[in-house]
């Protein structure tokens, strides 16, 4: 190592903690557009199986073709660059098609979570400014709802089957049958995507000059802590993240035979977006598409049927395959990664997925600002880490104080990034993205972390929902962690409550595994691996827990109710 290399080492500990093979650096001059990684993925892997769902495969090359044809139908509807087009839909075939079409034509996409309101829909939508909005007919009655409020060109309507040919209208007629049923709606003007298709094949779409610096994504963060904003994901910003995780993984990630990455996640989350699709059209893997990983009793047969080799997903999902008796009837031979992102990853359930696969989980963090990831554990992690592992190449990491101090190892403070993956700013708020962004670059994440000797980023909670208990700070991902260890209980969450004696109190929401279970069962268990100020002092027994549809647990919504906001 030279004389540079020991001084960026010495700065940033965890290049020395990197897995042989995989460098400090990406070559960002290489990086290029995620149209060119489209065009890069069906030119290599043209034969390959791309995309699966409900049994039916695309080709890389047939991506591309349904691609270029939804790119040709924009751009003869007078769409072009910069142009915002949103998609609405769980994750079906024609998710991946909409998605790169509107990318070749130029134009911008808005993803948005189709279990959204109608109010919801026309804050996302009209904030963006889309022209065009493609929607799963499962929620065309949210449109019809939304009525005139929606400032649109064009609405069209997507169904299951859409891409699958003949056997289309068969996996239709069975999703409205068996699956819940379609509401009815009426949108007369929209288009059916099979008349987008029939349209676009009529010609292919002409050539934009898609760049870099052009806004590919405006990824819209979940809204938790306020209204929410779209952040501007440019093309670099993304296909730099893709060209991050393929640096970290590529030693350990062998592509000679085609990799099976089951896409559980929704499509329209951040993680999903790029860790699934992008990735998995970077290294030519093909996508077994869920469209409710909710079921799990059918995401189970469509594992069974299709073993995978590659799973990313949240700790809720981990732990509920991993407590489904019908588990073990999937073949899990064939994985070669397990990771985790979006939530906290709890040992508990890390442990049961190692004794189950002999995998350990591998977790990893990101944002939808840093497109999304930021660290990852080492692929060839033997076990459960706790932490979110090291900083990705080309990212930079510090802990700061509230006044923007850098703290020294061991010390918890904000987790602030630095990388080509970090975002542009929030669409139309300035304010916002002066607010997040420091004076150095360094974006401010808002989650509470430590630097560990070796480099590894080990995570304590989101600031904002630490719980301040007599002058002491509690994080709520400690405490659940302890209660989802004990074997009578199956999710947990954490709020803190107003007192009147210690400023706030621990909450606990439980869903048991264990039907006899009772609060002072909880008590007792907490007192022997929890300090006094952390133990729970309410206990409450929920058949579920409130979640986003990607499976993380939404404090705040028990928070308002708490409250009786």
């Amino acid at each position: 190592m030279n004389g540079s290399a020991s001084a960026t080492a010495n700065a940033n500990p965890w290049l020395k903690s990197y897995p042989p093979g995989v460098l400090a650096e990406i070559d960002l001059q290489q990086v290029g557009t995620l149209v060119d990684l489209l065009r890069d993925s069906v030119s290599r892997y043209a034969r390959q199986p791309a995309l699966e769902s409900f049994g039916k495969q695309l080709t890389y090359a047939e991506l591309g073709e349904a691609a270029n044809a939804v790119a040709s139908w924009l751009q003869g509807r007078g769409l072009g660059k910069g142009d915002r087009i949103a998609i609405m839909m769980p994750n079906v075939l024609a998710y991946p098609a909409i998605l790169f079409g509107a990318l070749v034509a130029g134009c911008t996409v808005i993803n948005v979570n189709p279990l959204y309101t109608a109010r919801e829909l026309c804050h996302q939508v009209n904030d963006a400014g889309a022209r065009v909005l493609f929607v799963g007919e499962n929620f065309g009655h949210t449109v019809e709802k939304a009525g005139s409020r929606l400032k649109l060109d064009e609405t069209v309507v997507v169904t299951p089957g859409d891409l699958m040919g003949l056997k289309g209208s068969v996996v239709n007629l069975m999703a409205r049958r068996f699956k819940k049923a379609v509401q009815p709606f009426h949108l007369p003007k929209a288009k059916t995507f099979s008349s987008v298709l029939a349209i676009g094949q009529k010609s292919p779409p002409k050539p934009v000059a898609v760049a870099p610096d052009d806004v590919a994504f405006l990824q819209y963060t979940g809204g938790t802590t306020g209204v929410a904003k779209g952040a501007m994901l440019l093309h670099r910003n993304v296909a730099a993240n893709v060209a991050q995780i393929d640096a970290w993984m590529r030693p350990f990630v062998k592509i000679e035979t085609q990799h099976v990455i089951a896409t559980a996640l929704p499509l329209y989350h951040i993680f999903a977006l790029t860790g699934c699709c992008l990735y998995a059209c970077r290294i030519g893997a093909c996508q077994i598409l869920i469209a409710n990983p909710r079921d799990i009793v059918d995401f189970i047969k469509t594992l069974k049927a299709r073993p995978p080799t590659g799973l990313l997903l949240v700790n809720t999902l981990y732990n509920a395959l991993a407590n489904h008796s019908q588990i073990g009837t999937v073949d899990l031979s064939k994985l070669t990664f397990c990771i985790a992102g979006g939530m906290a990853t709890q040992a508990a359930v890390a442990q049961r997925w190692k004794a189950l696969t002999g995998k350990p989980i591998i977790e990893g963090y990101g944002l939808s600002e840093t497109s999304p990831v930021v660290c990852i554990n080492r692929p060839d992690l033997e076990e459960f880490s706790g932490t979110i592992g090291y900083p990705v190449p080309s990212t930079e990491v510090s802990i700061r104080s509230p006044e923007g101090r850098v703290l020294p190892p061991g010390e918890a403070g904000e987790l602030c990034v630095k990388g080509p993956q970090v975002m542009a700013g929030y669409w139309n708020h300035p304010d916002e993205t002066a607010r997040v962004m420091m004076p150095d670059g360094f974006f401010r994440t808002g989650d509470a972390a430590v630097l560990l000797p070796d480099g590894q980023i080990k995570l304590v909670d989101r600031i904002k929902d630490v719980i301040i208990v007599s002058g002491f700070n509690v994080y709520p991902n400690e405490v659940e962690a302890v209660l989802v260890s004990h074997p009578g209980v199956l999710e947990a969450a954490v709020i803190g409550v107003p007192d009147e004696h210690v400023g706030e109190a621990v909450a606990a929401y439980i869903v048991p595994k264990d039907p006899n279970l009772t609060a002072q069962d909880i008590r007792t268990y907490c007192r022997e691996n929890l300090i006094g100020y952390k133990i729970p002092r309410r206990v409450e027994f929920r058949d579920s827990l409130p979640k986003t549809n990607v499976g993380k647990v939404l404090r705040r919504v028990l928070r308002d109710e708490a409250l009786g906001a």
